[in-house]
C-alpha cells in the first residue's frame, strides 16, 4: 500500500487515533483478562521500552510513578506489547544468587503492564545496551559465555528464577535471549548454534506457554557471526533488528530511498531465503533509522514508508526502538538521545503519531504473506555480498555498482 492510499484509508479516524487520552488498541483489548494467544499471522505493534526517568538504571532506583506514566503514554499510542531490558548484573550479581528485590520490581512492572493490556517480551542476558556494556562480575572472559560451566550454571539459575516470576502473569509473550548477544559475546557459529539450541530447550521447558526468541543484531543475517543464519531462520519466530545507519544502507542511497525505507522488507526476504519458506513469520524486533541528522518529521515519514513496505512483504510484528527519548543528563552516543516515539517529558513526536496511526489501521489484521518464493540465500556471506543480494532484490542501482 502506498503513502497516499494509507493516509486516505486512515484519515477519517485520524483525530481520535492521534489523541493521547484515547482508549487502548482494539487488538489489545480483545485478549485482556485471559492468557494471550501468540498468533504470528496477525499484525502486532509494540515498543522497546526506554524508561523516561533514570533510563534502565531505574531497576536500581525504583520509582513507580514515572514508570506508570510511561505505560499510560505507551498504551495511548496503541501499542499492545513491550520489550523489557533486564540488566543482567543488576539482577544476578553472583552466579548462585538472583536479587529478590529486582525480581519483585519485574513482577510489579508486569502487573502494571497487565492492567494496561500490554504484553511483555522479557530479555534475559542483557550485557550490552545502547552502546554500554553490563557484564556480570563472574563473566571474566567473553568467550566463556557459551561454553564455560560456571556461566552455564548461572544462566540456568537466572532463567529458572525469571520463569517463576513470569509464569503467574497472563500477559507474557516469552523470553528474548538478550539484547543482541553477538554484540557482547562472540563465538564460532557451531558453538553459538549449540548454545542456542540448549537455551531454547531450557526456556521451552520452564515456560512452555511462551514464545522465545533470539534477538540478534543484523550481523548474523549479513555475515558469519556467532549464530548461523539458517539456524536463526529455523526458529519459530525469527527476529530482525533493522537500522539503515548501522547496516550501511546509507552507502547505497538517501534516508528515503529503497535501501533504507525497504530495509525491513528486504531483511524479511533474506530471512525467508535462509528458512527456505516464503510464508515464514518474521518479527521486526527493533527498527529505527538511527540517522541523527534526520528531523522529527523525516523520522515519521520514514516510519510510515518502512512499515507499509514491510506489511506488503508480510512482516508480522513490529516493535519500534524505542518508546521514549533518553534523558541528556546521562552520557550516551548522541544518536541515542532522540530515538523515541515520545520525548523524555512525554510529548508525542511526529513518529509517535504515525505509529499510532499504523497500529490503529493494521493492529490485529491478518498478515498477507508473499506469494513468490524468496531467491536463494547470498553465496557471499560478507556485508558487501549481502548488500549486493539486497540491492538485486530491490532492483536498485547505485553509482559504481
Amino acid at each position: 500500500m502506498n503513502r497516499r492510499n494509507f493516509l486516505a484509508a486512515s484519515s477519517a479516524a485520524a483525530a481520535g487515533a492521534l489523541a493521547v487520552a484515547c482508549a487502548p488498541a482494539t487488538f489489545a483489548a480483545e485478549h485482556a483478562g485471559s492468557r494471550i494467544e501468540l498468533d504470528l499471522t496477525r499484525h502486532r505493534f509494540g515498543v522497546n521500552y526506554t524508561p523516561s526517568h533514570d533510563w534502565w538504571f531505574c531497576w536500581n532506583d525504583w520509582n513507580a510513578d514515572p514508570i506508570q506514566r510511561d505505560l499510560d503514554a505507551i498504551t495511548a499510542l496503541g501499542a499492545d506489547h513491550m520489550r523489557l531490558m533486564l540488566i543482567w548484573p543488576f539482577f544476578q550479581p553472583n552466579p548462585t544468587w538472583v536479587s529478590p528485590a529486582h525480581l519483585q520490581r519485574l513482577d510489579q512492572l508486569l502487573t502494571w503492564m497487565g492492567e494496561r493490556r500490554l504484553d511483555a517480551l522479557v530479555t534475559v542476558f542483557t550485557g550490552q545496551l545502547s552502546g554500554w556494556f553490563f557484564l556480570p562480575s563472574f563473566n571474566r572472559l567473553s568467550d566463556g559465555f557459551y561454553a564455560d560451566a560456571t556461566m552455564r550454571s548461572a544462566q540456568e539459575l537466572f532463567v529458572h528464577e525469571l520463569a517463576r516470576i513470569l509464569a503467574p502473569h497472563e500477559n507474557i509473550i516469552g523470553f528474548d535471549f538478550g539484547n543482541e548477544l553477538n554484540t557482547c559475546w562472540k563465538a564460532p557459529v557451531q558453538q553459538g548454534d549449540a548454545w542456542m539450541g540448549k537455551m531454547f530447550e531450557l526456556m521451552n521447558g520452564v515456560l512452555p506457554s511462551g514464545l522465545h526468541v533470539n534477538g540478534v543484531d543484523h550481523k548474523p543475517w549479513f555475515e558469519v557471526d556467532t549464530f548461523s543464519a539458517p539456524a536463526l531462520a529455523a526458529a519459530r519466530f525469527p527476529v530482525m533488528h533493522c537500522y539503515p545507519y548501522w547496516t550501511g544502507a546509507l552507502k547505497y542511497g538517501g534516508a528515503m530511498d529503497p535501501p533504507s525505507v525497504k530495509l525491513l522488507a528486504a531483511m524479511a526476504t533474506l530471512i525467508r531465503s535462509f528458512a527456505g519458506a516464503r510464508q515464514k513469520p518474521v518479527w521486526a524486533g527493533e527498527f529505527n533509522t538511527c540517522i541523527e541528522e534526520l528531523p522529527e518529521k523525516g523520522q515519521g515519514e520514514w516510519l510510515e514508508k518502512a512499515v507499509l513496505a514491510a506489511i506488503d512483504q508480510g512482516v508480522s510484528w513490529f516493535t519500534y526502538w524505542d518508546s521514549h527519548d533518553v534523558d541528556r543528563k546521562f552520557q550516551f552516543n548522541p544518536l541515542e538521545y532522540s530515538l523515541g516515539l515520545l520525548t523524555n517529558d512525554g510529548r508525542v513526536k511526529d513518529q509517535g503519531r504515525v505509529f499510532r496511526q499504523l497500529a490503529s489501521a493494521y493492529g490485529g489484521k491478518p498478515v498477507k504473506f508473499p506469494s513468490d518464493s524468496p531467491p536463494s540465500p547470498p553465496t557471499d556471506r560478507t556485508l558487501d555480498g549481502t548488500w549486493q543480494w539486497i540491492l538485486n532484490w530491490l532492483q536498485w542501482k547505485t553509482k559504481g555498482l
